[in-house]
């Protein structure tokens, strides 16, 4: 009996990028640039493009991640930042009226965390946060196995939370460093790299409020493991102790004794993400 197959497809503001999944490993893919400012239509044709050149016989159905908001079960886009003709997109109904296949359409955040549980270093876990520190935060939430998308796609937006004057993401992810100290994320990192003290001292910082940040993790939702992608989880040897000496604040401290934080490792669990969306709806 042949091994069932998926497709993954990672949608970006500028480009997508299909796979097909078998046995945990890529087989093939595509990546594609997209018209961003093209109509709705134009850039649905290029995402079926994309996916058409990796289809075989054995797909046995298509996920895929978008950097927006989603009505999970009618697979409707919303408001998509940087293609300005996706207002709202009925996408699950379009692609499966296209390819005849089933379709199922999530956030990135969410498949970033499906992608390490169903492919990384989530693959022992039942409770887990995939946590993306990037520009700005956003997480997905496995529980018992299984995404937790919320009523409206919008659990896990920690980044979000208030938290001293503004959100913890405002102190929290990339944007701290223009944010607070008005310079840009990479030329800290690179001076950080070089051993420069106040570059050093910015992710000190850093660490402290990110740790406040994973305390109301913490509280809400008691997780085995968070597992961190996204540009600034890169930097983690650089904020790791300021991070776990805010931690020890945490009252509860069998919680701290057994938890683990990782920094995910998987350069392709976007897409791969977006394929397990067929696996979780199995489930």
């Amino acid at each position: 009996m042949s091994e069932q197959k998926i497709i993954g497809v990672d949608l970006g503001g500028t480009k997508v990028l299909a796979a097909r999944i078998c046995d945990q490993h890529i087989e093939e893919k595509e990546k594609m640039l997209i018209s961003s400012q093209g109509s709705q239509e134009q850039v649905i044709d290029e995402i079926v493009s994309t996916i058409t050149r990796i289809l075989d016989s054995k797909v046995a159905g298509i996920g895929i991640g978008v950097p927006s908001v989603v009505d999970v079960s009618n697979g409707i886009v919303y408001d998509v930042q940087n293609i300005p003709s996706w207002k709202e997109v009925p996408l699950k109904t379009i692609l499966e009226n296209r390819l005849r296949l089933p379709v199922f359409v999530n956030n990135d955040a969410n498949c970033f965390a499906l992608g390490e549980k169903h492919f990384g270093k989530g693959r022992s876990y039942t409770n887990m946060i995939g946590l993306i520190v990037g520009t700005g935060m956003a997480a997905g939430i496995i529980i018992d196995n299984k995404l937790y998308n919320g009523r409206n796609c919008g659990a896990g937006e920690f980044g979000m939370i208030p938290y001293l004057d503004q959100f913890i993401e405002y102190y929290a992810a990339g944007q701290f460093f223009q944010n607070v100290h008005h310079t840009d994320g990479l030329e800290a990192y690179q001076r950080a790299q070089e051993g420069d003290s106040k570059a050093l001292k910015m992710y000190e910082e850093l660490g402290f409020h990110l740790a406040n940040g994973i305390i109301n993790i913490l509280y809400a939702l008691d997780p085995e493991v968070i597992i961190m992608g996204g540009s600034v989880s890169q930097a983690y040897p650089l904020f790791k102790e300021a991070l776990w000496k805010q931690l020890q604040t945490f009252p509860f401290r069998s919680v701290l004794a057994n938890l683990k934080i990782e920094v995910s490792d998987h350069p392709e669990v976007a897409v791969l993400g977006a394929g397990a969306l067929v696996l979780d709806a199995g489930k």
